[in-house]
Parts: C-alpha cells; sequence; structure tokens
C-alpha cells in the first residue's frame, strides 16, 4: 500500500471521518471523499467529488497557501494497479496537501493542555482577515439560512441520533431553537443585506486549526456546500467559541470574542450569539452521532456517542438567556485594570463571557494604528479622551442592549467619568458593580517600566499627569492592587 505514495514512504497512517479519509505519508497527506449523500453533502459521484476536491484546494488557499498543493487523480494502470496520479483512467480524486505536525492540531494541544493562551489572540486575526476578505453573499445566509440550519439539525438528531439522543430532549431544543430563531428574523435579514454574510470557513473548531510555522491557520474549510460556509461571520465565529467552551478552555474563548469585535466592533450580532452558538453544538451532536454510526471499533463508538450527548446538553444550555451586567474597572496606569478584566470576564454573563471594552484599544484605533504603536501627545488631548471615553459608553450601551455583559477598562479617574459609566447601566436597567484598583505609585512606576508589547502608552510621565487629577469620593469598591495578580482576583469575588 505504502508503494503508492511513492519509493520514500515507507508506512501510511489513515484517519477516517464520515465524509472522508486521509492518508499521512511522508510529507505529504492525501484526501479521499467518501462516496456518500446526506441531507448537507452530496458526494455521491466522481464528479461531484472530483469538483469538491477542486473548491477545496481553491477555498483553503486563502488562510493555508502552503498546506493546499493540488488535485490528484487516483488511476486505474495497464496492470491494473492503482496510482497517484498514473496514466490510467480516474477512478477516483485526492487533495494533495503538505503534511504539518499532526501534534499542532489544536484540538490535541487542548487535549494535552498545551494550547497556549498567548495563541488567541494571532488566532483571531487570522478569522478576521478571512471574514474581513471573503466575498460577499448575500444570496445565502440570513433568516432562511439559519432555518436550513436547524431543519438539518431536527432531521439529522431524529435520523443519525435515533438510539443516542432522547426523542423528546430533541424535541424541545429544536422547539426553543426555532423560537429564538423567529424572534430574530429581523436582525439575521438586515445582516444579510448588510454584508455581514459571506463565504466563510463554515466548519471552524479546534480540528481544522494547526500551527504552521508557529502561526495558528486555519485549514479544512467546508467547500461541498454553499449552504454551510456561506454564513454569518458571528455564526462562523461561534463554532470555534462553542469547541472551546465545551472543553472548558473558556479563557481562551473569551481571548477569542475580545479580539475579535475588538477589530470588527460588530455588536450588532451579539443578540444572536446564543443561537449561533446552539445551533454549533447542535451541529456537532448531529455529526458526532453520524460518525459514530461508521466506526469499527464499539468501544470508539461508544466513546463518540457520548460525546455527541454532551454535545446537545450543551445546545440546550447556551440556548438560556443570561441576564447581563456592567462592570467598570478604573484605576491609574499599572494598577492592573486589564489584568483584572480579562481574569473577570469568561465568568460574567452568558458565553463566552462578557464583552471587554478598553480605553487603549479604542484610542490606539481612533488613530488607525496597531495596538502596539504608540502615539504622540496628540493621542492623549483632552478632547480626545474625552470622545474615548464616549466611545466606550457607546460600545457598552450596545452590547446591553443586545443582552450581553460588558467590562469596561478605562482609569476613571474623575468623578464625570465614573458617573457617566454608572449611570448608562441605570438606563440600560442592568446591575453595575465599580471597581477601583490602588496601588502606590512607586510599584506603578515599576510596572509601567517594565511593559512591553502593550496596548497602553502609559509612562511613568503619563502616571504623574494622573495623579493630579481630582478624583472627588471615589464610591467604587476598592481593591489593593499592591499585590499579585490572584490576590486582586480574589478581592474582587467570585461572579
Amino acid at each position: 500500500m505504502a508503494a503508492a505514495y511513492g519509493p520514500a514512504v515507507s508506512s501510511v497512517e489513515r484517519i477516517d471521518t464520515h465524509i472522508s479519509i486521509v492518508w499521512l505519508a511522508g510529507d505529504r497527506a492525501y484526501k479521499l471523499k467518501r462516496a456518500v449523500h446526506f441531507d448537507y453533502v452530496d458526494f455521491s459521484t466522481i464528479d461531484r467529488r472530483q469538483a469538491a476536491c477542486e473548491a477545496e484546494v481553491r477555498l483553503n488557499r486563502r488562510t493555508a497557501p502552503s498546506v493546499y498543493l493540488d488535485v490528484r487523480p487516483v488511476s486505474r494502470e495497464a496492470d491494473g494497479s492503482l496510482a497517484i496520479g498514473g496514466c490510467g483512467n480516474p477512478v477516483d480524486w485526492l487533495v494533495e496537501m503538505v503534511r504539518f505536525d499532526q501534534e499542532t492540531l489544536f484540538d490535541r494541544l487542548a487535549a494535552r493542555h498545551r494550547l497556549d493562551l498567548a495563541l488567541m489572540a494571532g488566532l483571531a486575526d487570522a478569522i478576521v482577515r478571512l471574514h474581513e476578505t471573503a466575498e460577499p453573499r448575500p444570496d445565502r445566509g440570513g433568516r432562511d439560512g439559519m432555518r436550513w440550519v436547524v431543519g438539518g439539525n431536527a432531521l439529522g438528531l431524529a435520523e443519525q441520533g435515533a438510539g443516542v439522543f432522547d426523542p423528546s430532549f430533541v424535541e424541545r431544543l429544536i422547539g426553543d431553537t426555532r423560537a429564538v430563531l423567529d424572534r430574530h428574523g429581523d436582525l439575521l435579514e438586515a445582516r444579510r443585506t448588510g454584508g455581514r454574510v459571506r463565504h466563510c470557513h463554515g466548519d471552524l473548531h479546534l480540528r481544522n486549526i494547526c500551527l504552521v510555522d508557529g502561526r495558528p491557520t486555519l485549514f479544512d474549510a467546508v467547500e461541498f456546500n454553499d449552504d454551510i460556509s456561506c454564513i454569518d461571520v458571528l455564526y462562523d465565529l461561534a463554532f470555534l467559541l462553542m469547541d472551546l467552551w465545551r472543553r472548558d478552555l473558556r479563557h481562551h474563548a473569551n481571548a477569542v470574542f475580545n479580539e475579535y469585535l475588538s477589530q470588527t466592533v460588530d455588536l450588532a450580532g451579539l443578540r444572536l450569539l446564543p443561537l449561533f452558538l446552539s445551533c454549533r453544538a447542535a451541529v456537532r451532536a448531529k455529526t458526532g452521532a453520524t460518525a459514530a454510526a461508521v466506526q469499527t471499533e464499539a468501544a470508539r463508538a461508544s466513546d463518540m456517542q457520548d460525546t455527541a450527548r454532551e454535545y446537545l446538553d450543551l445546545a440546550r444550555q447556551l440556548l438560556r438567556p443570561v441576564a447581563p451586567s456592567l462592570i467598570a474597572v478604573g484605576g491609574f496606569s499599572g494598577s492592573g485594570k486589564s489584568t483584572l478584566a480579562r481574569a473577570l470576564a469568561p465568568g460574567i454573563g452568558a458565553p463566552p463571557g462578557a464583552l471587554i471594552v478598553r480605553s487603549d484599544a479604542i484610542r490606539k484605533a481612533r488613530f488607525g494604528v496597531a495596538p502596539s504603536t504608540r502615539l504622540g501627545p496628540e493621542g492623549y488631548a483632552p478632547a480626545v479622551s474625552q470622545a474615548v471615553y464616549r466611545t466606550i459608553a457607546e460600545r457598552a450601551r450596545a452590547a446591553l442592549e443586545a443582552g450581553h455583559s460588558v467590562i469596561a477598562d478605562a482609569v476613571y479617574a474623575s468623578p464625570e467619568e465614573r458617573a457617566m459609566i454608572a449611570a448608562l447601566a441605570r438606563e440600560a436597567g442592568v446591575p453595575f458593580r465599580g471597581l477601583w484598583i490602588d496601588a502606590p505609585p512607586a510599584i506603578l512606576v515599576e510596572r509601567l517600566r517594565g511593559r512591553t508589547g502593550d496596548a497602553s502608552d502609559a509612562t511613568p510621565e503619563v502616571l504623574q499627569r494622573q495623579l493630579q487629577i481630582e478624583r472627588g469620593l471615589i464610591d467604587w469598591q476598592r481593591l489593593d492592587g499592591s499585590s499579585d495578580p490572584t490576590s486582586v482576583l480574589r478581592q474582587a469575588g467570585a461572579w
């Protein structure tokens, strides 16, 4: 068998999924489409499989150009043998890829507790780039697109999930999902016509992300069904967020979520996130049950069925509403505001946790520079700072109105700034909590001098100007920021 892949290949590893088979051979990987026909994919003829292979290479070169090489025929030679790229008649087609280290697959890293939280910013960047450059597809998605998703889930959970799932549980889930979908149909349509439905990845979970040259790389995008891949950009992102959340990588999910929203400011879609997350979990339940059915090992099939049931339970949980709240974290530069905000966010509100609205990131975006680019004095003029605080309030209001919790991360030194953010919570009718982090100036100076690669431009000189601000009575909960971040988080309390 190995000889078919060339004289240098001594062994071949096979990976089976419910719609494809992948052979890892030497420095190459070859994917064969299974001759299957489900409600969402039709590979039943050789012509369909060839077209799908060509589409897979084209689409995945958007995010992984160094991985996807070509489409190769499997040919029947004159002596009756099979060859890859031979001279005989094609009997099937393969996608040829450069083989990467399977241990860098993000699902494997996660299983070994080795998925570095620091990779999440780069992962979010990769998703933003894909979504910004992807072709708009207003002919897909919207209300009808999500109805198709829910209908497919209902059918698949009932048919492929027969004997795996409780039919009454499935019926309740699908009924609740359709009710939420109907409630947000107009918003789905507005996003479709407004350019938020694009030719996305379509299957954006951890198993379809790896490291290439040390960078998070998206691969294996859906090529076989435009209804799956031409979707709302937040529905695309929701698959990854749901997968991270299910694996209890909640800080990872929140980090991706916040980096993505910081760059795209796509706050109008937050109202749809529970629906999107729940549908994604239901999709994994459906495909998990389908994949279990083709396993040849009984133990493996049983484990996959158990996982499918876990996904179905998660789908119900993700659809349940969670009341939003607003938290403001204030303190002088170097006090640890952003560290505390990031630590708190995954545990606040609905999955994947609170939206962090950070003054430093907003300030850089106003000037069109990268977060690490240092601004001059013009970036901190009083009029600019006032505009930044207004933007914080506007984004917080939009998220709260969408039912999503917010953490506002800014200095909030003046009484007027603190009053403004507290008033926003009252107007929105949500609970508010203000946290003020105290620390001696000497400690703040030491921390500022040790900062690298942070969005904040604060220097000891900036700190001195902050210390001159008339702070008035600070009636927020005061935390001792002179200690380590874990102690500060403990003082803030559980949420």
